[in-house]
């Protein structure tokens, strides 16, 4: 970044940015990319009138241009993000809707309690790490209509 643009680029709120552009983290923006949306409103605008500029419309500008610098990332982490929201949801419907889910007891050998040293976070951790393992591979159409009778359910 050069020293012009360094004057209003103080002025930015990156959090304000990084929520508008529906991110997590100012590492998933490429620090080149973030450079490049500087430089673009710089040339773009007068360096004064950046000066004058509210650090909101200011946020506005660079977010714009990050979104036209950032077009494939974006569109890539939104799929990533209603991926995961359908994958928790269907694994969390019977919780949900107080339904029943399977508990194999072959799933549970592997942990580790000991009764008179047990740590009841540690455990749930555990069981909560087991529940989330899908190693079926199956489609949640085939789970909805196949009959199961190797385990216990609650």
């Amino acid at each position: 970044m050069s020293e012009k643009d360094s004057f209003w680029s103080m002025k930015l709120d990156w959090l304000n940015i990084l929520n508008s552009l529906k991110l997590d983290s100012i590492n998933q923006i490429p620090e080149f990319k973030r450079e490049k949306a500087v430089r673009r409103v710089t040339k773009t605008y007068d360096i004064d009138t950046l000066m004058e500029l509210d650090p909101i419309e200011l946020d506005k500008l660079v977010v714009h241009e990050l979104r036209e610098l950032m077009r494939k990332e974006l569109g890539i982490n939104a799929r990533k993000k209603e991926q995961l929201e359908q994958e928790m949801q269907s694994k969390f419907v019977p919780f949900s809707n107080g339904g029943v889910f399977k508990i194999n007891p072959q799933d549970f050998k592997d942990l580790d309690i000991d009764p008179e040293n047990a740590d009841p976070e540690e455990i749930l951790k555990q069981i909560a790490k087991k529940l989330m393992k899908d190693d079926d591979g199956d489609s949640d159409d085939e789970k909805k209509y196949k009959e199961d009778n190797t385990g216990y359910y609650i």
